[in-house]
């Protein structure tokens, strides 16, 4: 898909332009992340105190978000140029990642949605040339607001919560903690929600793909800890997003085999 093309798609799609996601739920979010709240923090720590209409500010800024803090009824908006301004600069990351033969990881709390774009995402930048890392597997992660078998699985070497049976949406940011510290440290973590954050933290370079009412991966790109945060819904059907991970992907190329491989 050209530029064109792929704004056609996010539109259709609702994965930018008007999205599901209701301006309460935006709203409600911004307060819910500055009070602390586990699951809106991401593990990001904050470098100064923000008000909630700074917040909403740069969520205007980066998404193209309704600057109104009153407005809380109806939906809300991310501007889909943003969108591909954002998949350009991770696309930009990723190609310098594969030409120095980085270690990454990538890891995701939405494994109904955005998971799909990870998958790819892995996939290509092992054939570009990049250590691909799968610490922690099988690790247990221990938090009071986890389930107790909640535990680090890989599919396709992306990272995820798994309760054994299933994998998890999760907002935590202990399982990103629990796998920089089992395995040797990436040079580059393509992630959402907790998983993002943390490693952000960790001050590793980080995309990080949050919707509207993610406030934490904005201000954290504010405050110049997530590298570059993705703005889109990042939960509408998986197939929807393969046109996002051609863009986010394109740079990259297979590493040719030696002579003589099979």
């Amino acid at each position: 898909m050209n530029r064109d093309q792929l704004i056609e798609h996010l539109v259709a799609a609702r994965i930018a332009g008007d999205v599901d996601t209701p301006r309460a739920s935006n709203i409600a979010n911004i307060t819910k992340m500055l009070a602390g709240r586990w699951d809106y923090h991401f593990g990001i720590e904050l470098d100064r105190d923000w008000s909630p209409h700074e917040v909403l500010k740069v969520l205007a800024d980066r998404l193209g978000m309704d600057p109104d803090f009153e407005r809380t009824d109806g939906g809300d908006r991310i501007d889909p140029e943003r969108t591909i301004e954002a998949l350009d600069a991770a696309a930009e990351l990723l190609a310098e990642a594969a030409a120095r033969r980085a270690r990454v990881v990538v890891a995701t709390g939405h494994p109904t949605g955005v998971l799909s774009l990870h998958l790819r995402a892995a996939a290509a930048l092992a054939a570009a040339g990049c250590e691909v890392l799968t610490p922690a597997a099988g690790h247990r992660v221990a938090a009071e607001h986890l389930p107790p078998r909640a535990r680090i699985r890989y599919l396709g070497d992306v990272a995820m919560l798994s309760n054994g049976a299933d994998f998890l949406h999760t907002h935590a940011a202990e399982p990103m903690q629990l796998l920089l510290a089992d395995g040797p440290r990436p040079d580059l973590v393509l992630a959402d929600h907790g998983w993002a954050g943390a490693a952000a933290q960790a001050g590793i370079t980080t995309i990080g793909l949050a919707d509207t009412n993610d406030p934490a991966m904005f201000v954290g790109a504010e405050e110049g800890k997530v590298t570059v945060a993705v703005p889109l819904d990042d939960n509408v059907a998986p197939a929807l997003y393969l046109p996002l991970a051609d863009r986010l992907l394109r740079h990259l190329a297979p590493t040719p085999a030696p002579p003589g491989a099979d």
